[in-house]
């Protein structure tokens, strides 16, 4: 293969389709612009995911893992076994040091998310063309064996203790930051048709909890004004009608008798004079 030729796109094969198996809870839901549905290949160098973009187009991603990720020649491994495939079969790149080479227009800037000034770089992550076949699997198989260098023979004989990757035992997905966060159980963010038909749903059910109310309190029966609370006469005399102590004047006080209105002598005067007039005795 000279310099100026590339492997071309794998043909898809008439077998069995790829064995899928679900994703596990350190797996991120969403890798640059591509959600991810389940696993199909996993080794120590990363995992491949079978995906979709937000249109619907079925992808492959292959994310680097935690310790692979933090090796600059296992980056660079990886790199260079992606720009070394047909441009077709590359759909989108991003991550650690995945922005130049031969390839570079395919790469996927991070949304412009709110992260910490000494925040882990995020994983170098591909995304394949996947048409459900198990070639597109053993190219991801080759890829993710290109990192771990799992498919070099051995040079010789063995002599020595063995040897082994520093990172061969951080296996967990590499750094994916979602932003905007996704929502829980759903693949994919609102679109505005959702939105719209939330807030008309909203709406009336407000207006039918309106005209609930109007209508209960237009069906209530009306009310008689409660009785006015009594005063304290009538609550002493036992009736309406003031009582003759309180109510109307004392002879004594308010009215004169008949003497003085008659204009005659009281008896008091006259047993005045008679106390006043000499007594028999008191002449002799």
């Amino acid at each position: 293969m000279t310099d100026h030729e590339f492997p071309q796109p794998p043909e898809p094969d008439d077998g069995d389709g790829a064995l899928l198996h679900p994703l596990l809870p350190v797996d991120p839901p969403r890798v640059g612009g591509y959600w991810l549905e389940a696993r199909v290949a996993a080794s120590p160098s990363g995992v491949a995911y079978t995906a979709h973009a937000a249109g619907g187009a079925g992808a492959l991603v292959l994310m680097l893992s935690e310790g692979a990720a933090d090796d600059a020649a296992a980056v660079d491994r990886f790199a260079g076994t992606v720009e070394k495939m047909h441009i077709d079969t590359v759909l989108g790149r991003g991550g650690r040091g995945q922005e130049t080479g031969r390839l570079a227009g395919k790469y996927v800037a991070p949304a412009d998310s709110p992260t910490p000034p000494d925040a882990t770089p995020d994983a170098p992550w591909a995304a394949l063309a996947y048409d459900g076949s198990r070639t597109a699997v053993a190219e991801a198989e080759r890829v993710l064996a290109e990192v771990d260098l799992s498919w070099l023979p051995n040079l010789g004989e063995q002599h020595g203790p063995g040897y082994a990757l520093h990172w061969i035992d951080k296996v967990a997905p590499g750094v994916a930051r979602q932003w905007p966060l996704p929502w829980p159980g759903k693949p994919e963010r609102a679109g505005w048709a959702t939105v719209f038909i939330s807030w008309l749903i909203m709406m009336m059910m407000m207006a039918l909890a309106v005209l609930i109310a109007i209508l209960l309190f237009q069906t209530t029966p009306p009310q008689n004004a409660p009785d006015p609370v009594p005063n304290t006469a009538s609550a002493s005399g036992g009736s309406g009608s003031p009582s003759p102590q309180s109510g109307s004047p004392s002879p004594q006080t308010g009215s004169a008798s008949p003497e003085q209105s008659s204009g005659s002598p009281e008896p008091s005067g006259s047993a005045s004079e008679s106390a006043s007039s000499p007594t028999p005795n008191s002449r002799l």
